[in-house]
């Protein structure tokens, strides 16, 4: 072998080796943090080497329906004066976003950040699908604070801090009389913690997974009464097909009494869309 010809050899060794660490660096999943301090962008490896980090077990996993075991950071630990912190939004890679009050996050529920090891990948959620990894947030205790569901983000790719939805978006707000006021606020805070994390409305959001519920139309005036509570209750058995996404809400989750407030306040929107319109 000729002079040159070790030098070209050596030169593809170190582009292919350049390479394959790029691919590694581009392949290592991070987390985009923006509460109380300059941007973050966390690692995997970051965040798993924080002194904090313990193996948990989750006994009733919303996402998995089954008891988990996870390595996982408390949430406390990865973001401090979150009881003094008026929202967290949660963004997931599909565009999933959660907005949980922060002392929720910070109370009696026990939030977590699981944080999926790359030598141990989560199950897929569902066959042939992805992991709820790289990063989930897991309760320990979610009976003791009422969290729903919808309150488990995963797949999150971003954490920041937000002022709450009826803040940024005066569009979603009820405009009713004194007399049905607590009804249909309390059916907007169902919204809030339940549908507003796939969904908008009068185009007002963080979300865009599922249709707007007021715009063009609102569900309570092109579904009957009784047909709306069982999609909400039970979507598949109203309508079904393979790409969807909406779950259901039973009466374990979504009492009688809220789906009562959500269907009372989504009428309230459409007549005020109506109102505006006329």
């Amino acid at each position: 072998m000729n002079i040159s010809t070790a030098k070209h050899l050596h030169t593809l060794l170190l582009a292919a080796l350049f390479s394959v660490a790029a691919f590694a660096l581009a392949a290592e999943p991070t987390l985009e943090l923006g509460i109380g301090q300059p941007l973050q962008n966390l690692s995997r490896n970051e965040l798993l080497a924080n002194a904090a980090v313990r193996t948990i077990d989750v006994p009733a996993d919303a996402a998995y329906r089954r008891s988990m075991h996870y390595r996982a950071l408390p949430l406390t630990a990865l973001i401090g004066h979150l009881a003094q912190t008026g929202s967290v939004q949660f963004t997931a890679s599909d565009g999933f976003v959660a907005n949980i009050p922060g002392p929720l996050l910070a109370g009696a529920g026990q939030a977590w950040l699981a944080i999926e090891p790359a030598d141990a990948g989560w199950p897929a959620l569902k066959p042939g699908g992805a992991s709820a990894g790289p990063f989930y947030l897991v309760w320990l205790t979610p009976e003791k604070a009422g969290i729903s569901p919808e309150q488990w983000p995963y797949q999150i790719a971003k954490i920041a801090a937000a002022a709450p939805l009826e803040s940024r978006y005066p569009q979603i707000l009820p405009h009713s009389s004194a007399a049905t006021d607590n009804r249909e606020q309390r059916g907007l805070h169902v919204y809030t913690a339940n549908c507003a994390t796939c969904h908008q409305i009068n185009g007002a959001g963080d979300a865009a997974i599922g249709p707007d519920l007021n715009l063009p139309l609102s569900p309570t005036e092109y579904f009957q009464e009784t047909y709306l509570r069982k999609l909400i209750r039970n979507p598949a058995a109203v309508r079904n097909w393979g790409q969807r996404r909406m779950p259901g809400f039973s009466p374990e989750v979504l009492s009688d009494a809220s789906l009562d407030d959500l269907i009372a306040y989504l009428r309230q929107m459409a007549k005020q869309r109506a109102k505006q319109r006329q």
